[in-house]
This record gives C-alpha cells, structure tokens and sequence, in this order.
C-alpha cells in the first residue's frame, strides 16, 4: 500500500517542478503515477478527463482524484496540500522579492525562455492521451469538429459538452433498447 508520506513527497515534487500548473502537470504526474504503477494509463485518463469537467482549479482537482483513487479521502488531503504548498510558498517568495527585479532584462528573457516548455508540457500528455484512447473514426470526428468549431469559429467548449453529452446519452439510449429488443 502507498504510504501518505509517499503521495505528499510525490505531490510536493508534481507542484514545486511544474511550470504553468494545471494542463503541464499532465506529464509530470504521469511519469510519477503511471510509471510508478501507482495508476494504469486508463485510470490516469479517467482521473484527467474528470479533472478537467469538475469545477475549480485543474491541479487541484487532479490531486484530489488521485489521491482518493490511491488511498481515499485521506490520500486526497494530502495529495491537495503536496500540490499546492510548493507553488504557494514560491509565489509568496517571489512575490515578496519579485516587485525589484521584474524589469531586469535577464528575468524577462528567463520568463521568454519559459513558455516553449510549457507548451511542450502541454502537448506531450495529450499525445500520449490520444495514444492511449484508441478512438474509433466517430472520435476523431468528435475531436476534430470540436477544434473547428471552438479554433476558428469560437463557439464555447461548454456548448460542445453539453451537445456531446446529449448524443452520447441519446446513443447510450437508443443501443440499450436496442440490445433488450433483441433479448426479447
């Protein structure tokens, strides 16, 4: 069994290392999670996907759910206050010291130097998503109508859940009369 001293160091580790927070957290809890065997790939899914529907923070929504899939309520405290801790004390520092160097050119250029890996932490874990999902063809169409029409004709992400989710209850409807017709 996973100790809670074990999800804290982990989680501390996930919040303190992470650039960005939320969404590049991805692949830092991956590596730790899954490749520890802590997590399969389709429970880290589950975990992400429910995550990003929950209201609130991200990370935190993050740590809560794999903290209480590692050990309960209990593994979800912890996890939460791991994850959050570091990032709180380095911006309670920076904040406390940052006001003088904010125009140094070498902190400006540093902060430049930070977005491209971010966007790598970003795109990293969707591949490794995508990978994993094994999506049949009327996914793909799913994924891709969504990216057109949130992209470039910037209709809201909520309007396209709610739309998915009526189709998928609707289909889940429809095969499950479907299936108890043919047990008649």
């Amino acid at each position: 069994m996973i100790s809670l001293w074990q999800i804290f160091l982990v989680f501390a580790k996930i919040g303190a290392f992470t650039i960005g927070g939320g969404i590049p957290m991805i692949a830092a809890i991956k590596s730790e999670l899954v490749e520890r065997k802590w997590l399969k790939d389709e429970d880290f899914i589950d975990i992400i996907t429910l995550a990003q529907t929950a209201p609130g923070l991200f990370a935190a929504n993050i740590a809560i759910l794999t903290g209480n899939r590692l050990r309960g309520t209990k593994g979800s405290i912890v996890a939460t206050i791991a994850s959050c801790l570091p990032p709180f004390l380095i911006i309670l520092f920076i904040a406390m010291f940052f006001t003088g160097f904010k125009d140094n050119e070498y902190v400006i250029r540093a902060f430049k130097g930070i977005r491209p890996v971010v966007v790598a932490l970003i795109g990293v874990p969707m591949i490794d998503m995508i990978k994993a999902t094994k999506m049949r063809w009327w996914s793909w169409v799913i994924v891709v109508a969504s990216l057109v029409l949130v992209c470039f004709m910037k209709v809201s992400p909520i309007y396209i859940l709610i739309c998915v989710i009526v189709i998928a209850l609707a289909v889940a409807y429809y095969t499950e009369k479907k299936r108890k017709e043919g047990l008649k």
